[in-house]
């Protein structure tokens, strides 16, 4: 559930989480605490780091692929948005029907988007590839929390390993 009176496209740092449905383990496995990932994992990692080069406006921080899901912090910084055309893309993966969550350049968009295109190309490696119709979200309130989350992500895998 997204946060009703936050508008997410406010400047700020966002940790997002999206899981595969049913968590298939699509992107890859971890042995000894390496994050070896598939073909799909590797598009997933590919199209996340090239999210800025849409958005302007938009920093990534730390991100991470799992094997069944994936983390990732995206920073808003509205000082440097430009005036960009954002053409309707049609997305298919709809997150939530509040009119809000659908203008240019808000995390709804941009994690639609996002999962749009990683899905189009891994259905041709996986034709029953699908993402959790949701995805989870969090506000990073101060740099603190911005530090712990950073860790947490780079540390994920050797977790998962080491379990």
């Amino acid at each position: 559930m997204r946060k009703p009176e936050w508008d997410y496209g406010n400047d700020g740092a966002y940790f997002i989480t999206i899981c595969t449905k049913d968590r298939k383990k699509s992107f890859g496995k971890v042995g000894n605490g390496v994050m070896e990932r598939s073909e799909i994992g590797d598009l997933v990692q590919k199209f996340w780091a090239e999210i800025p080069g849409h958005f302007p406006f938009v920093e990534l921080g730390e991100f991470v692929v799992m094997p069944d899901h994936f983390h990732g912090i995206i920073v808003i910084n509205n000082n440097s948005r430009k005036p960009v055309e954002t053409p309707n893309l049609g997305v298919s993966t709809v997150v939530d029907k509040k009119e809000e969550n659908r203008k240019p350049g808000t995390i709804g968009v941009m994690i639609n988007q996002f999962k749009r295109i990683c899905t189009i190309h891994a259905r041709k490696i996986d034709p029953n590839f699908s993402w959790q119709s949701r995805y989870y979200d969090h506000i990073i309130r101060d740099d603190i929390a911005f530090n712990r989350i950073s860790e947490y992500i780079r540390k994920n895998p050797e977790k998962l390993g080491s379990s």
